[in-house]
């Protein structure tokens, strides 16, 4: 009997996506490697569940697409998901760690920006770095 998968973690490397899902008590049910394209579209059929993220600057546009479908999207600091790291730092391994990141309970989570928010923290970014210039 095949488990089904309740959390999922990702990782969002450049052109390519690495999902890693896990069951109730804690197995690895599910890995896949998705490109860009297909990552949507695969995500969008699976049934509600957690999806936990490493937070970066472009992952808040993937969590609010991956919240359409009806997921719950959790964005993790780096720092946070780093020692769940469990072999070499790469791709799947890091994937792998954000999935078991997300299933603590104390974990602290970044909450996803909208746009509005992200536009309006670029501009304070932009005017910052001017008036810092200016003064140098």
């Amino acid at each position: 009997m095949k488990q089904k998968a309740t959390v999922l973690g990702g990782n969002l490397a450049k052109g390519v996506f690495h999902l890693v899902g896990m069951d109730n008590t804690g197995n690895i049910v599910l890995r896949k490697r998705l490109t860009r394209e297909a990552r949507m579209p695969y995500i969008a059929q699976l049934s509600p569940m957690l999806i936990g993220m490493a937070a970066c600057g472009g992952v808040h546009d993937w969590a609010r697409r991956c919240r359409a479908p009806g997921h719950t999207v959790k964005l993790i600091a780096s720092q946070c998901v780093k020692p769940y790291v469990t072999s070499h730092q790469n791709d799947p391994a890091d994937a792998e760690a954000s999935c078991e990141a997300v299933t603590r309970p104390t974990m602290r989570c970044v909450p996803v920006k909208e746009v509005e928010q992200q536009d309006l923290q670029s501009l304070h970014r932009a005017r910052e770095r001017v008036v810092k210039a200016r003064t140098a």
